[in-house]
């Protein structure tokens, strides 16, 4: 449907599902196609921090549906920390319990394959020496003695992956017995399939997985779902995620692992995804927390912003106010004939700028 060869004859709605994960251009991509803008219905249960802002500055028309559907019940997430090792003993043997009451277990890596460390701009240090990659054991990290030589960096601790989380669950004794299936984006589309297939029937009732699964999943009988690494994980993204389970009258449970030290930006992110269920709640968090970007430009998120003396969340007044008055003043004269002054200060500060006020 992007696709620069796709033609329509008379475009004149666009409805655009699971907003957060198509970019700026993208969504921008159909409203160039038709004689007319067509009218455009933007859905989604995590808002990007963007759409939170064009909200405020009154470019978007909100309409929330904040009941939860019929029949479901709710789910309780809870951070757990990856270096305590009785919690994490617990985690499986909670998932045994899950999967004897009938119950589906998802298991989230953030990589596919191992030996992948941890991104150099990750807000959180790598896990100690102990558990370095080449094995070195305690105070690798430190200057030898006797010698002028500076201290190593410790090896960054490689994220966890599909690969060899499910070789390390099947040899789990808490899960002796209980079968456990691999699901990721390089299989082919019969072994997804099957894949699915077997997870929903309780043949391999734990299912380790990347983000493939975030939407268009729908096995009720899923109950669990752990999410390992989970600080490499955006709010938006670990709240869908966590819409697996829960999607029948069985409460769900969502384990978000983290080496994330207390009282990072990366835990402070993954307890407000835990204090809550509420995806304009977390939004306006992502909101506060990374920003808006610039609404008036490509940037989602980030520093650049047009606004220099005003924040989106914390001057929501004043910007409805501005709006308003701004209204008020174009009804009354829409080509600002009365205000040349004005008139000639926006068209200089807006510039290339203003063909990006009605993307969404």
């Amino acid at each position: 449907m992007l696709s620069e060869t796709v033609q329509f004859a008379e475009l004149g709605l666009v409805v655009v599902d699971e907003q957060h994960r198509f970019g700026v251009e993208q969504r921008d991509a159909l409203r160039s196609r038709g004689v007319r803008v067509p009218h455009t219905l933007v859905m989604t249960a995590t808002p990007i921090p963007r759409t939170v802002a064009m909200t405020v500055f009154g470019d978007l028309e909100t309409s929330q549906l904040t009941e939860r559907p019929a029949g479901r019940a709710e789910t309780i997430t809870h951070v757990v920390p990856a270096d305590n090792g009785a919690w994490m003993t617990r985690i499986w043997d909670r998932v045994r319990e899950e999967v004897a009451a009938g119950g589906r277990a998802y298991i989230v890596c953030p990589r596919i394959d191992g030996d992948v460390p941890e991104d150099d701009a990750g807000e959180d240090p790598a896990s100690d020496a102990t558990d370095s990659l080449d094995g070195a054991g305690e105070g690798a990290g430190a200057a030898r003695e006797g010698t002028d030589a500076p201290p190593e960096k410790p090896a960054k601790r490689p994220l966890e992956a599909v690969v060899e989380v499910v070789e390390r669950l099947r040899a789990l004794p808490a899960l002796t017995g209980i079968g456990v299936g691999v699901m990721h984006g390089r299989l082919g589309a019969d072994e997804k399939d099957a894949a699915m297939q077997a997870f929903a029937q309780g043949r391999t009732p734990v299912l380790v997985s990347t983000t493939v699964i975030e939407v268009g999943v729908d096995v009720p009988e899923a109950t669990v779902m752990v999410v390992l690494d989970a600080e490499h994980f955006g709010m938006s993204q670990l709240h869908q995620l966590r819409g697996r389970v829960g999607r029948s009258n069985k409460a769900g449970l969502c384990l978000l692992v983290t080496h994330a030290e207390e009282g990072s930006l990366s835990h402070e992110r993954l307890e407000a995804v835990a204090a809550t269920s509420d995806g304009f709640v977390l939004a306006e968090k992502d909101l506060e927390l990374r920003r808006e970007g610039d609404v008036l430009g490509t940037a989602q998120s980030g520093g650049r912003n047009s606004l220099r003396l005003l924040r989106v969340l914390k001057d929501a007044d004043v910007l409805a106010l501005a709006r308003e008055d701004a209204r008020g003043l174009i009804d009354a004269d829409p080509t600002l004939a009365a205000s040349p002054a004005l008139a000639e200060a926006i068209d200089a500060w807006l510039g290339e700028r203003e063909e990006f006020l009605e993307r969404t």
